[in-house]
């Protein structure tokens, strides 16, 4: 089983899509090709994606059953342990907020800004 999802990308590659794959919703495509097919289908989807982003998930033989690949995602998967995980972007990570918001509001717990800055 493979399946692609498709976000913000030309109708071009969704109807290229579907010459081997069924949409069963806006930008979701599933089938069964080779992979081999399946390849080509996915280097056709990175080539052709534009400022969309895309993802493929597909069968494998792993102890979970399936992997996943992603085209201009902000999710990143990671390999842990043997298993593949999704990484996440963190918005409250330091490296992701502006300098705006790096000093506590007033008013804010002392428990809020442990929280949300890391410090008592």
């Amino acid at each position: 089983m493979t399946v692609i999802v498709l976000t913000n990308c030309p109708p071009g590659l969704r109807g290229f899509l579907t010459r081997w794959l069924l949409e069963i919703a806006a930008g979701v495509f599933i089938g069964n090709p080779s992979a081999r097919i399946r390849d080509i289908l996915w280097d056709e989807v990175r080539q052709y994606t534009g400022q969309g982003r895309a993802l493929l998930a597909h069968t494998t033989n792993n102890e979970q059953g399936f992997t996943f690949r992603t085209h201009e995602h902000a999710w990143r998967p990671i390999e842990h342990e043997g298993a593949t995980l999704i990484r996440r972007p963190n918005p409250n990570s330091p490296a992701q907020q502006n300098s705006s918001s790096d000093t506590p509001h007033p008013g804010w717990s002392r428990a809020a800004k442990r929280r949300r800055f890391g410090r008592p």
